[in-house]
């Protein structure tokens, strides 16, 4: 009797390791990423001219959230840029970040936002970007060679640049969002009332 539960208990085992566990649900795409990047530049985009005495802004390449690789330039090459200099764990930044939010998602491929997220764990930006609803891109600069480069100390900061890469102006401190919204009507859009 015994033999012939063997090949019988052997077959169950057999069987029973084959099966495949359900797969598990794809991850969500990270906050931030390649996919937050501009659309083509709307036709009737009116930009002011940037300032002849105007310095460059310096320019970085960095890796966004998901590892895309993104160069700053070349997306100044096209339209005016806002970068976002912030950290999860400032709760200044968090405060004023719904309403930046909603700024960017208004001035959605005319002007560009950036996120440069520094001195922060991968993790901890995700949280946050999730939280406050961030959908544009975001740099990770953990060594803060951006921030410096900006000569940023802390969070937050704000910088405009304009379209063909002058630096237009800087506010350490950052700025809440009516306020942006109102100097990138004076320095960058000629088409807004």
């Amino acid at each position: 009797m015994r033999r012939a539960l063997l090949p019988l208990l052997l077959a169950v085992a057999l069987l029973g390791g084959c099966s495949t566990p359900p797969p598990e649900p794809p991850a969500p795409a990270p906050a931030g990423g390649a996919a937050t990047l501009p659309g083509p530049v709307p036709a009737d985009l009116v930009l002011r001219p940037a300032p002849g005495s105007a310095p460059a802004a310096p320019a970085f390449t960095g890796a966004l959230t998901d590892g895309t690789p993104l160069a700053a330039a070349d997306l100044w090459a096209q339209r005016p840029v806002v970068l976002t200099f912030f950290s999860s764990w400032c709760t200044t930044c968090a405060g004023r970040q719904a309403a930046l939010s909603e700024l960017a998602r208004s001035y959605r491929d005319r002007v560009v936002f950036v996120g440069v997220a520094g001195a922060d764990q991968a993790d901890e930006v995700q949280d946050y970007l999730r939280a406050h609803r961030v959908e544009y891109p975001v740099v990770l600069d953990d060594q803060q060679t951006i921030w410096r480069s900006y000569a940023v100390r802390e969070p937050p900061a704000v910088v405009v640049v304009a379209k063909g890469g002058a630096l237009l102006r800087g506010w350490p401190g950052g700025l809440d969002a009516p306020a942006l919204d109102q100097r990138l009507r004076e320095l960058v859009l000629a088409d807004q009332p």
